[in-house]
């Protein structure tokens, strides 16, 4: 048995799913990186890409099996939270009260509070990271109802409001004040 091997789309490494190829790419976990492995990637052709908690990613509970069907990159994340000056009725409140009452949540009345990449694209596994372990640069407060997290790539962003159970993906772009407004002379 050979101390790294590629089964499937995924990378073992001494026994651990170290990382996971997809288009001759090789994403791996930066824990891993040794001269052997270097080495290694470089005989398969493999261009490298080195990245913090991929291991973590492939040895949460998901089968490996699974992510070797489609394995989806992870989106940047970004968590916003409730101005410190908005509104204090918005605060705490599920997404249907902020309907009924105040209409879509606008984002005029949130501040960036983290843009990064963790390990995870789950809604779930997000909300858990920033309450029991906040990544270094967030300065927000634990994640909590009326809270908005936004998944982003290349291709676009989705946001979603963090309802009293779960999320609800919602429109968050800024009102347009102007389709509102009637201007009579």
């Amino acid at each position: 048995m050979s101390s790294i091997e590629m089964k499937k789309a995924c990378i073992i490494y001494y026994g651990n799913p170290a990382g996971y190829v997809k288009e001759n790419i090789a994403t791996i976990d930066e824990m891993f990186r040794s001269k052997e492995f270097e080495k290694w990637l470089s005989e398969k052709g493999l261009k490298t890409i080195w990245k913090d908690g991929v291991f973590e990613k492939l040895s949460s509970g998901k089968k490996i099996a699974e992510l070797n069907k489609d394995i989806e990159p992870l989106k940047n994340v970004r968590i916003w939270q409730l101005r410190s000056n908005s509104d204090f009725d918005l605060r705490f409140i599920s997404y249907d009260e902020v309907l009924k009452s105040f209409g879509e949540p606008d984002k005029e009345n949130y501040e960036l509070v983290y843009d990064g990449e963790i390990e995870s694209n789950d809604l779930e596994s997000i909300y858990t990271k920033f309450n029991l372990n906040h990544p270094i640069g967030f300065t927000g407060h634990s994640l909590s109802m009326s809270d908005v997290v936004e998944l982003y790539d290349s291709t676009g962003s989705e946001f979603h409001y963090v309802d009293r159970f779960g999320f609800k993906k919602i429109n968050f772009e800024p009102q347009d004040l102007t389709k509102d407004m009637n201007i009579s002379m």
